[in-house]
């Protein structure tokens, strides 16, 4: 049976190529960057993902670190032993720890406009949350319980963005 023309190909080195710019470019794919400094800082290439993970104390197959214990049908409890490996490197987890346990201020925050918004039915309406759903900049038409859980909202983001609206409110008016 005749063979198609574009089998028979003649191999061709491509000059155009770089090779080891692509073997360079492979490794790279292979080996993403590490993002976790401290992680990144104790990473040894020349040994395997979870070698390297163990000598951190870290774990690489939490089912083989934490296995779940599973009763036989007879009723007796078999303990499977976890290979105690010595960590070489244990510095890794305590900055780890050291770092989860750092306070985080929370981030959440609202939109300009719905600080605006906020404010404006505030200051027209103080607590009656039925006239705010009949304003005319209710352009979402939002119910007396939303606009309501809005504020809440306003409130518990911006505290003493709060405070200062309320107090400018309170003080002296001068129109």
């Amino acid at each position: 049976m005749p063979r198609g023309k574009k089998t028979t190909r003649q191999k061709k080195f491509d000059y155009s190529k770089d090779r080891k710019k692509l073997k360079k470019k492979l490794r790279k794919k292979a080996n993403p960057r590490i993002e976790n400094k401290q992680i990144r800082g104790a990473w040894n290439p020349s040994k395997s993902t979870a070698r390297n993970l163990l000598d951190m104390g870290l774990s690489f197959d939490p089912n083989r670190t934490l296995p779940i214990k599973k009763n036989s049908l007879l009723g007796l409890k078999e303990e499977t032993k976890v290979s105690a490996h010595i960590v070489t490197k244990p510095y890794v987890v305590n900055q780890l720890e050291e770092e989860a346990n750092l306070p985080r201020k929370p981030t959440k925050t609202l939109s300009s406009d719905l600080i605006e918004y906020v404010q404006h039915m505030i200051r027209e309406y103080k607590d009656d949350y039925k006239a705010m759903a009949r304003d005319e900049k209710n352009y979402y038409q939002d119910t007396p319980m939303q606009i309501k859980r809005k504020i809440n909202e306003y409130k518990r983001c911006h505290a003493q963005h709060y405070d200062a609206f309320m107090a400018s409110l309170t003080g002296p008016m001068s129109h």
